[in-house]
């Protein structure tokens, strides 16, 4: 009788939702300085994961070293450096749970963040596949303050979405089954790989929010992708011109896109014009005659 009530206790958990399995990725290079920090966050959770993979893109200085002293239950990965998007790809490959949860090594949670997320997914009638939060900003010490742009959105986003990026990987949690059906990172980006992959998610799904801040971004340390590339609309450009030839899109969704396009390739010809960059300005003059062309149409 007893192992009778045990399997209906259970059966209804399964069925309920309740039970969500997490993997946690972090991808990482030279990040001695920051990813003990990262990697606490996610055991303070008051939720508990189930696995934490971290993928190191061979890192020069001790990283791996920290990692395997003092969290030697982590699943540690070493590839040759190929990026944040294959890291994070190989993330998903190794990752035996459905649920997943990325968390750069210089970012850092707060306590109730997945906790949170799972209570969203389990509150929601219409079961989400991807729900982030709200973030706080920290550069050199100091919490900035957001502008009404970088405001978090809910629902159906595509347009949101097109301007910039309006998800951070550090606040997603998100099944895996997107990525089969969508793709994953693209690893031909060197930055905006993110900001590529929501616009393809978000032209298909509506999107949740924890109106909480959970997830810490902290900027002005060296090693900084964005950083590194100027004209980061460059990297734009390059994945809406992707997206709009090789991905699925509805008829609005591309004049939408389309619209964007061409505002930032006018963006990037104002500059090579300033800086008398003229390789720069031939190309995305011929740029944006083939797409207002195609806009046109």
């Amino acid at each position: 009788m007893i192992v009778f009530f045990i399997i209906i206790i259970i059966t209804y958990i399964i069925k309920k939702g309740f039970i969500i399995k997490i993997s946690v990725i972090i991808p990482t290079y030279n990040r001695e300085f920051s990813i003990e920090r990262a990697i606490n966050s996610v055991y303070e959770q008051s939720y508990k994961v189930d696995e934490i993979i971290v993928i190191d893109n061979n890192s020069t200085d001790d990283t791996c070293k920290l990692i395997r002293k003092k969290f030697p239950k982590i699943k540690l990965y070493n590839e040759k450096n190929q990026g944040v998007s294959n890291a994070r790809n190989k993330g998903i490959l190794k990752a035996q749970n459905n649920w997943l949860a990325f968390l750069d090594s210089d970012d850092q949670w707060l306590p109730n963040k997945i906790k949170l997320q799972v209570e969203k997914i389990n509150n929601c009638q219409d079961k989400p596949l991807l729900v982030h939060t709200n973030e706080l900003w920290i550069k050199n010490g100091n919490v900035l303050n957001q502008k009404k742009k970088h405001e978090k959105v809910e629902g159906y986003a595509f347009n949101d979405s097109l301007n910039m990026c309006l998800i951070s990987p550090s606040s997603v949690l998100i099944n895996k089954y997107l990525f089969k059906k969508y793709g994953m990172f693209n690893p031909c980006l060197k930055v905006c790989e993110d900001y590529e992959l929501w616009i393809r998610l978000t032209s298909k799904i509506p999107i949740y929010l924890v109106k909480e801040a959970c997830t810490i971004k902290y900027g002005g340390h060296e090693g900084q992708l964005s950083k590194q590339y100027w004209a980061m609309d460059r990297f734009r450009i390059r994945a809406l011109e992707k997206l709009m030839l090789s991905f699925k899109l509805s008829k609005i969704q591309k004049m939408e896109m389309l619209k964007v396009l061409i505002i930032k390739i006018k963006i990037i010809i104002k500059g090579a014009e300033n800086r008398k960059n003229t390789k720069l300005l031939r190309i995305y003059k011929y740029k944006k005659l083939y797409w207002e062309k195609k806009y046109s149409h």
